[in-house]
């Protein structure tokens, strides 16, 4: 039996999700598909489905930084993906807990609006996250709609995405994939960027017009990885490849959109 020191932990800070399709539930779903222990900290406690967000109550800073210092304090996780934080407030309260914790550099995925169109993140929030998370985050892992906003430019060609790219790099994080899963064609194609290459990820696109909860799976997978000790470069394409197969098993619960079937 292995113990509880060789066992990989990852640590999701973000919001729920009671229909289990994203947020926090989709995170622990991916670590465990993984073979990660994983450890969380609820930041929003959503009312949402795989079709809308109909309540949003944010969680007090402080108890944010509660659950997190009790969970480190038992043991400090191998890697941290942070989602959904809803206020600026929150926001400080992260980059404070990485830097007097000592956590690792997170996998940053910049929630700023659900898919359902309901605002996750206030403007003071954004420009926060942007301060002083970005610099601080291993990855910064935004869809095409949430990199245009944080770079300020439309992003409607290959060209427009690398200056994105560099842009969002700019802000301090070591690290950007823009998710090019709502671009159309054929293929799914995320761009990577460290700073020094691009590097394009394509896989063939799955048919049905995506699922709830793609990207908080694609960055909890990309953290589980890490967690496991896979270095970043090999840990971007091998979450894609996680998703992709998720995507493949995706199914249907009601009239909204389908649920990726993480566990096969």
């Amino acid at each position: 039996m292995k113990t509880s020191q060789a066992k990989s932990v990852a640590l999701a800070i973000a919001g729920t999700d009671p229909g289990g399709g994203a947020g926090i539930q989709a995170d622990l779903k991916t670590f465990a598909a993984l073979g990660v222990h994983g450890y969380s900290a609820i930041t929003m406690v959503i009312a949402q489905n795989s079709s809308s967000v109909t309540a949003i109550a944010p969680v007090a800073p402080a108890m944010i930084a509660r659950q997190v210092e009790a969970v480190v304090s038992e043991r400090m996780p191998d890697s941290v993906k942070i989602g959904a934080l809803g206020t600026a407030a929150a926001v400080r309260t992260v980059a404070r807990l990485i830097d007097h914790r000592g956590l690792p550099a997170p996998v940053l995925d910049p929630v700023i609006m659900s898919s359902a169109g309901r605002r996750l993140l206030d403007r003071a929030g954004e420009r926060a996250m942007v301060n002083l998370l970005m610099p601080r985050s291993m990855i910064v892992t935004p869809n095409l709609p949430e990199a245009e906003a944080l770079a300020g430019i439309r992003i409607d060609s290959d060209s427009r995405a690398r200056i994105a790219a560099e842009r969002l790099v700019g802000f301090g994080a070591r690290a950007v994939v823009i998710k090019g899963g709502h671009r159309g064609g054929h293929y799914a194609i995320d761009l990577f960027f460290d700073g020094i290459h691009f590097v394009e990820l394509r896989a063939p696109r799955v048919r049905g017009g995506g699922a709830h909860g793609t990207g908080c799976a694609f960055s909890a997978a990309i953290a589980a990885y890490l967690a496991r000790g896979v270095n970043l470069e090999a840990a971007v394409p091998a979450a894609k490849r996680y998703v992709t197969g998720a995507l493949t098993r995706s199914f249907r619960l009601g009239h909204g959109r389908p649920i990726l079937g993480h566990l096969g």
